[in-house]
């Protein structure tokens, strides 16, 4: 099970402050690594730091637009000055905009395209120069979804950025893995977060999960633990370009 650890390396986490995001921290920091949390949010990366501090782990909040460069740079030169160069990135942080294609506008449109597929663009070139620079061997995570592999209605500029994701995240690791380093996606199906709690104990969603999810249920968050610790650390050594789906089967019958 040492292959799973992450020990003394140094972890930053985009969309640190709630869901995911928090989840894929906090099992970062329990499985040994010194973690960089990272979202616009600094109430919710209080929060998280917590949770971390309470389990006996390490980690420093940062302030970070995925969407800015000049933002990104900063948070890497931070998290250098005081960590060393991260060892993992968990490119997370994400945003969604319902609308069917007729109706959605294009400052939404910009959004999502700007934060899921920009973002993950951003954070990875400016870790991955500095994982190349300093000589380490890292791991990229980049978090898809499975509506990067599959389409449903009303969330087109989602899935348009979770399609890039996908495909963005091969080509990472096509071009750098001459330079040791790893990039492989994760693409989650339903989760229960902060965020969707509540329409997931409705009946129509339940009904809905229970149709479409050979599972019938939908994934709670500690689930996804071990497939991220898996590309995170040296027990996938050999995974590169690899997009790991954690859905409960809900591909198997299309969405």
């Amino acid at each position: 099970m040492d292959l799973f650890r992450t020990d003394g390396k140094v972890a930053l986490v985009t969309g640190a402050g709630t869901g995911l995001g928090r989840e894929f921290a906090v099992t970062l920091a329990k499985a040994g690594a010194t973690v960089a949390l990272a979202a616009r949010r600094s109430d919710k990366l209080a929060e998280t730091a917590e949770i971390i501090e309470r389990a006996g782990g390490k980690s420093l909040s940062l302030s970070l637009d995925v969407t800015d460069s000049l933002s990104v740079t900063a948070c890497l030169e931070q998290i250098e000055s005081e960590c060393g160069a991260p060892d993992i990135l968990v490119n997370n942080a994400g945003i969604a905009r319902q609308s069917f294609l007729t109706d959605i506008t294009e400052k939404d449109w910009d959004a999502v395209l700007d934060t899921n597929l920009k973002g993950v663009f951003l954070v990875a070139q400016a870790t991955a120069k500095a994982m190349i620079r300093t000589g380490t061997r890292g791991s990229i995570i980049n978090i898809a979804s499975i509506l990067g592999l599959n389409v449903t209605k009303a969330l087109a500029s989602y899935i348009a950025a979770k399609s890039g994701v996908v495909q963005l995240t091969k080509a990472m690791a096509l071009e750098w893995s001459r330079h040791a380093i790893r990039v492989n996606a994760l693409a989650p199906g339903y989760f229960v977060t902060e965020m969707n709690k509540a329409q997931f104990e409705q009946a129509p969603a339940q009904e809905l999960i229970k149709e479409r999810v050979p599972m019938q249920r939908v994934g709670d968050l500690s689930e996804i633990s071990g497939p991220l610790l898996l590309l995170a650390s040296d027990a996938g050594n050999y995974m590169t370009g690899s997009v790991v789906v954690v859905d409960g089967g809900h591909l198997s019958v299309g969405l």
